[in-house]
């Protein structure tokens, strides 16, 4: 299930695209499916190991269009090994939450832009998130966990300070907002709960089998309750001559 509007970000056949805290590889994965030249990063190594096996199944499969090439890499998203301007596109997808300094990270993410590129970072969302915090103390306060919660305002102020301009928003996943309220409410570690765990079947059809009857839902609740702002950006042509 994806975050990022694909089509809102540009991406094209041909596009070289980083996805920045790649973790399971669902990004690059789709990226990788629409032509896309594709390098995951991420600072797991092991993630990145089966993300690679992925991207080779994929290609053996006939799944990408001929030409197509994706890698992976591990790495610190505060140094990343790559170019000034190396990337057409760029995603961080519920990473930067995880960064304390995320500043750095971010100012990663534009050097490695292309003057003309375009960004689409997404974060939880403001209200869901202060829901599970106040309901769930596990819930964030755990090694790698989330430590802080974004308002749009803030992470549009960072991204653009740094140079780029912000071009829209979205909201997705509004159905796992109640979700994670469960959890947070019976104990994220419960998993025989049966309400999370009934929720929980709901949430694997919809991935699964995309009902119509839940698109319809998930564009009712998105824009109220959905569990995650994706922000885009351009990178201006001017950058190219400083």
């Amino acid at each position: 299930m994806l975050t990022v509007d694909f089509d809102r970000l540009g991406v094209r056949p041909g596009d070289r695209l980083l996805d920045m805290g790649a973790g399971g590889g669902r990004h690059a994965f789709e990226a990788y499916r629409r032509g896309a030249d594709v390098v995951a990063f991420d600072q797991d190594a092991d993630e990145m190991g089966r993300v690679r096996e992925w991207f080779g199944a994929m290609k053996e499969a006939g799944e990408v269009p001929e030409g197509a090439e994706a890698d992976a890499k591990e790495g610190d998203a505060l140094a990343m090994p790559f170019a000034d301007g190396e990337f057409d596109r760029v995603i961080a997808a519920e990473v930067l939450e995880h960064i304390p300094a995320d500043i750095q990270a971010i100012d990663e993410l534009v050097r490695v832009l292309r003057p003309g590129g375009t960004l689409a970072v997404s974060v939880p969302r403001w209200f869901p998130e202060v829901v599970n915090w106040k309901l769930s103390e596990e819930y964030h306060n755990n090694p790698g966990g989330h430590i802080r919660i974004y308002t749009e305002e803030e992470l549009r102020d960072k991204v653009t300070k740094a140079g780029l301009v912000f071009d829209g928003r979205d909201y997705a996943h509004g159905l796992h907002s109640p979700y994670w309220w469960l959890k947070c409410a019976v104990g994220v570690r419960n998993d025989d709960h049966p309400l999370p765990r009934a929720y929980h079947k709901l949430l694997v059809w919809e991935i699964m089998k995309n009902p119509k009857a839940l698109q319809w839902v998930g564009k009712v609740l998105d824009p109220l309750i959905g569990k995650s702002l994706v922000l885009y950006f351009t990178k201006p042509l001017a950058a190219q001559g400083a």
